[in-house]
């Protein structure tokens, strides 16, 4: 189940605000240096910068300490995967323009700012660690499409420098042009369905909110070799919370925000390494 953005956001503020008061103990040098910041759909505020396009990803391409962004890509009528989350244009740009419903030049004459998944890649593969997410809709050719994804990702590396991902466990088998072990199910309220569903058959790990992976679940993967994805800490005492429970991947809303207390976190540790060594 996908909650409506906006019951989403309002929870995850009333979530931050709790984490963000609880103290938590400092990671380590070597733990904070395993931390992989991942910027959600771009550093984007949807007024002057719209999530999902290059303007949000050049923003997380420019900013020290951001390791990957998350996307989110859908097929157009003539069956061009681009990067966009919803099915309409509604919420972002105001129309009710339908992405499965319209050609390519259609969307590109409508709106311009939205990417092409082929204009992503090339622009930012290699360069950031692309964790792309399938959005559940009809294939209604899966043969084709799946040929179309893999010329689409073929310069890249699977898990070096891409993940599949996808909230509905259907969509990763759909979606077969890369192997398993790139891929990764997200959880929202069926986080022990898809905990068993991703340890047996060997996905790269899990990811979801850091509120519903508990302790259980993320031991259960880290001890398998699996990785744990969560989002979206914004604060030092929550970004601390996750990091001490062995997670690497960290969904960032504000990605630049929580780079920020990252970095100066990495400074602060290894000067405390370094005054220990000198003594």
């Amino acid at each position: 189940m996908e909650l409506p953005s906006w019951l989403e956001s309002r929870l995850m503020q009333i979530c931050d605000s709790i984490f963000a008061i609880v103290p938590q103990q400092v990671p380590t040098l070597e733990n904070l240096g395993k931390c992989k910041i991942i910027s959600h759909r771009g550093q984007h505020d949807n007024i002057t910068v719209f999530e999902n396009t290059l303007s949000a990803f050049d923003h997380a391409l420019e900013t020290a300490g951001i390791w990957g962004i998350e996307l989110d890509f859908r097929w157009t009528k003539d069956l061009h995967p681009v990067v966009a989350h919803d099915p309409d244009l509604q919420r972002l740009f105001g129309s009710n323009l339908r992405i499965a419903e319209t050609t390519l030049a259609e969307l590109k004459q409508h709106c311009p700012l939205v990417p092409t998944l082929e204009e992503v890649l090339l622009r930012y593969g290699g360069k950031l660690h692309l964790m792309v997410e399938a959005k559940e809709e009809h294939y209604p050719q899966p043969e084709k499409q799946n040929m179309i994804l893999k010329e689409l990702f073929a310069p890249l590396k699977p898990r070096e420098d891409f993940h599949l991902l996808s909230l509905d466990p259907e969509m990763l088998v759909l979606v077969k042009f890369v192997d398993t072990s790139a891929k990764i199910p997200v959880a929202d309220f069926n986080a022990k369905t898809l905990s068993k569903i991703s340890l047996n058959e060997k996905y790269a790990g899990l990811g979801g909110h850091y509120l519903l992976l508990h302790k259980k679940i993320v031991k259960q993967h880290l001890d398998c070799g699996q990785k744990i994805g969560v989002g979206y800490p914004k604060s030092k005492n929550n970004l601390f919370r996750e990091i001490n429970r062995g997670v690497e991947w960290i969904f960032c809303n504000d990605a630049v925000g929580v780079s920020d207390i990252l970095q100066t976190e990495l400074k602060k540790a290894q000067l405390l390494v370094d005054s220990r060594n000198f003594k």
